[in-house]
């Protein structure tokens, strides 16, 4: 099985291909077990004079092996060793662990249909190693296919992957077996720990790969191990780690208390003769973890408090209690970006009570996981009864859910619900309201003033937004300041706000929210116009959200990127962005990321000299179009309009932009205002418009718009046979689509120019290498081909291969070996 493997078939067939030409090759496999070597080497051996070796490592001698693999040059034989050793100085090739959407491609082909939840629990569990996706997969029961059965938590007793392991651990010494069972019992406990802790160095590198910190392989041998070498490894552990909740958890695993584990509800480590019911001291070691856990998060460590408050869950003997505890283990999981595991432990804890403020909480983690990775909709329909639960009892956690049910409304692009929150959001603000949730009000109320309209009535709230943000001590409260100022036309302060909203989430451990509070980082650069920055922002995102499985955020950031890339003219990778995210905003119903995508869309028709079709584009007034950012794109209708000839469709589009600017008295869109209308009106009332333009641009600093308002406005002139006033402002246009590696527009701009009676269109001289050629030449020097390029940077084929070629001619080289060594 190859799935996730093209690159090192690539690289075998590139073997075969030389051994069929009479030049022989050779290539060392090298990766764990079940990492697809053997796959490969079957995928090699239909080629008769190939040469496949399996396991090499487990060869005493491997002189004659490595002698005959350097003599196969120049003849038409082929080596293949497969080794989870070194390559031993011949060329080779590593299968690293498969990444998140390879591993759901892998559990899809073998089991399709299967559900979301379970497929993202196995693919933590399996850690990319294909054959354990397979054997995971396989060996499904129907119980956990319907969802009555918890996801398994470790491989299946007949894994090949799990006999290796057992093979492994029973030809260990007792006194590695005793350091592998410390680290099985206890994630943070590697290598140089367990020196620390006193063990033999040479049962620690006995021990070798079975001390591998990743969860597949610690839950197996937790499996394996016999009961008294856990319970031996929790005492010693108890005994040499400091005061603190790590040393009180063994310390509770090695008394005769019914500890479980908190996904399956199973005895979790204590031998089977020790579950006797020693409820006291369990219950007060469960109090002392909630403590640390409570204590972990206000320092903002999710991923310990999860931690304890899971172990503090499992010690829990009270259903109701335990279900709390479980649903505070849930809320840290999803804060540190592990949404799958928050499900998981959600599972389990609504099975124990039926309790309403219970009830209510788990809806808000809910709530909050479906935001990122569900269905815009249910999320916000869930995170409202959330509120009502919670109103009454846990104010805030009621406000903050609503907060989240308005953002999954604006993602829906369901105007009317926003509004019902923010009307709910009114009912129950107190006349005292403090910071922490007078911004969360503020914000709901603002924004859904200004997705009505109501500009006047919105501004007095969203202001409120922006200065609350620097008062309350919470990345959230970043990303509601930097919506509210991106809103009122402030894209400094935006930028600001979103920026250390960025690096607020990263330091208190909310991971969940870096990827959103990336989305105001790109859009308020791009209203800055810093296309560079907005382009690392939204594609940071990206594979932050990507990462972390929200699917939506990722949409979001897509959408951002086709829109970059269509204002750069770079109709390619639009489209290829467009349509990599047109089928979830169709299956979420992600109005806003749709709203985004017809923008861009309508941008690659302009840039093709297709107006009618980007007016049709824009003036779609389905169900889901997000109202705000339809009025951001009335430039592009404009534009649009004038361009086939039916100027008057664009006047209901103008206004709302033109009522929005002037409340926010924006220069980059009162600049965009007076371009709409230098291209509505004609004489020296268009003149005026265009000229005050200009000068609204530079005063914002918005070069690129500047580019696009000369080059309109260039044409204008040279249309009314006025070229040498169109040549003056082409040539600036010129200049500034060159630094932007607008190739396109660059290319409109000499046309224009040429028409204009420009004997030699200005020619950019060479310069270093830009951002985006630069990250393009340090994924080649990495060895990356042109398709895993455009897929890290979110490019299409064509343009990486476009910009590869301006490199080459820039630099003076002819290859990606010659661009690899300039780089050094």
């Amino acid at each position: 099985m190859l799935h996730g493997r093209d690159r090192q078939r690539v690289a075998v067939d590139a073997v075969l291909d030389r051994a069929r030409a009479g030049r022989g090759g050779v290539l060392v496999l090298r990766g764990e077990p079940g990492s697809g070597k053997s796959a490969l080497l079957a995928h090699a051996a239909s080629y008769p004079a190939a040469l496949c070796v399996d396991d090499a490592h487990e060869c005493d001698d491997l002189t004659d092996l490595l002698a005959l693999a350097r003599e196969v040059e120049g003849t038409r034989a082929a080596v293949f060793i497969a080794t989870e050793g070194p390559p031993h100085g011949l060329p080779g090739v590593t299968l690293d662990p498969l990444d998140r959407a390879a591993s759901l491609r892998v559990l899809h082909d073998r089991r399709p249909g299967l559900p979301a939840e379970l497929a993202a629990d196995l693919v933590d569990l399996a850690c990319g190693n294909p054959l354990a996706l397979v054997e995971l997969a396989d060996a499904l029961t129907s119980a956990e296919l319907g969802g009555t059965a918890p996801a398994p938590t470790t491989l299946p007793s007949d894994s090949a992957l799990r006999t290796r392991l057992r093979a492994r651990l029973d030809a260990l010494s007792a006194e590695a077996v005793r350091a592998v069972a410390m680290a099985a019992v206890d994630e943070e406990v590697d290598a140089d720990a367990l020196l620390v802790l006193g063990v033999d160095p040479r049962a620690v590198e006995e021990a070798g790969e079975l001390l591998d910190p990743r969860r597949l392989i610690r839950s197996t041998l937790r499996t394996e191990l016999p009961p008294t070498a856990r319970y031996e490894a929790h005492q010693a552990l108890a005994a040499a780690l400091p005061p603190g909740p790590r040393r009180t958890w063994h310390h509770a695993a090695t008394t005769p208390a019914a500890a479980r584990d908190p996904n399956t509800g199973r005895p979790a480590d204590q031998p089977a003769a020790d579950r006797l019911a020693d409820r006291p001291a369990a219950e007060a070691f469960a109090d002392q973890l909630f403590e640390a856990a409570q204590r972990a998060r206000l320092r903002g460590d999710h991923v310990s408090a999860a931690r304890d408050h899971d172990r503090a869950a499992a010690l829990t003997g009270d259903p109701g209690l335990k279900a709390h505890r479980l649903v505070s283990a849930a809320a840290d999981h999803w804060a540190m970006g592990a949404a799958h595991r928050s499900r998981a432990v959600l599972r389990v804890a609504e099975r124990l009570t039926d309790d309403p403020d219970l009830r209510a909480l788990t809806d808000l983690v809910r709530g909050g996981i479906d935001l990122g990775d569900g269905l815009p909709d249910v999320a916000a329909r869930r995170l409202v009864r959330a509120a009502e639960g919670l109103v009454g009892t846990r104010r805030a956690l009621a406000i903050a859910a609503l907060g989240f049910a308005g953002e999954a409304a604006s993602i829906a692009g369901d105007h009317q619900r926003h509004a019902d929150i923010a009307a709910f959001a009114e009912r129950v603000r107190a006349p005292d309201e403090p910071p922490a949730t007078r911004i969360t009000l503020d914000h709901l109320v603002g924004m859904s003033a200004t997705f009505a309209g109501r500009h006047e009535q919105a501004l007095p709230h969203l202001r409120s937004v922006v200065e609350l943000a620097d008062r309350v001590p919470h990345p959230q409260a970043g990303i509601w300041g930097a919506q509210a100022a991106y809103v009122l036309g402030d894209a400094a302060r935006a930028h600001e706000l979103a920026a250390g909203a960025v690096t607020a989430a990263r330091e208190s451990g909310l991971t969940a929210l870096v990827s959103w509070a990336l989305v105001y980082r790109a859009l308020s650069a791009l209203l800055l116009d810093q296309h560079a920055v907005a382009l690392s922002a939204a594609t940071e995102g990206a594979h932050a959200a990507t990462a972390l499985g929200q699917h939506n955020a990722v949409v979001d950031h897509l959408t951002i990127l086709a829109l970059l890339a269509a204002f750069r003219g770079d109709t390619d990778t639009a489209l290829h962005n467009i349509d990599a995210a047109n089928e979830q905003i169709v299956r979420r119903g992600l109005g806003r990321s749709g709203t985004f995508g017809a923008w861009a869309f309508a941008c690659v028709d302009l840039a093709l000299d297709r107006p009618a079709d980007a007016l049709d584009r824009l003036r779609l007034k389905a169900t889901g179009v997000h109202a705000g950012i339809r009025v951001m794109a009335a430039p592009q209708v404009v534009e649009a309009a004038v361009g086939c000839g039916r100027p008057s469709t664009a006047d209901r589009a103008l206004q709302r932009f033109e009522k929005w600017a002037g409340a926010t008295n924006c220069p980059a869109r009162m600049a965009l205002s007076h371009r709409c209308h230098g291209l509505l009106s004609e004489g020296p009332r268009s003149d005026e418009h265009f000229r005050e333009a200009i000068r609204l641009h530079r005063e914002s600093g918005t070069a690129m718009e500047l580019a696009r308002t000369e080059l309109l406005y260039g044409h204008r002139l040279r249309r009314t046979r006025k070229p040498r006033a169109a040549r003056e402002l082409l040539r600036d246009a010129l200049k500034i689509f060159q630094s932007y590696e607008a190739d396109h527009w660059v290319d409109r701009a000499r046309a224009e120019l040429r028409a204009a009676g420009e004997t030699t269109a200005p020619v950019g001289q060479a310069a270093d290498l830009t951002p985006q050629q630069a990250r393009i030449a340090r994924l080649v020097a990495e060895g990356a081909t042109n398709r895993e390029i455009a897929a890290r940077l979110f490019l299409s084929h064509r343009t990486v291969e476009h910009h590869l070629r301006n490199m080459f001619t820039r630099l003076g080289v002819r290859s990606r070996v010659e661009l690899t060594r300039m780089i050094g």
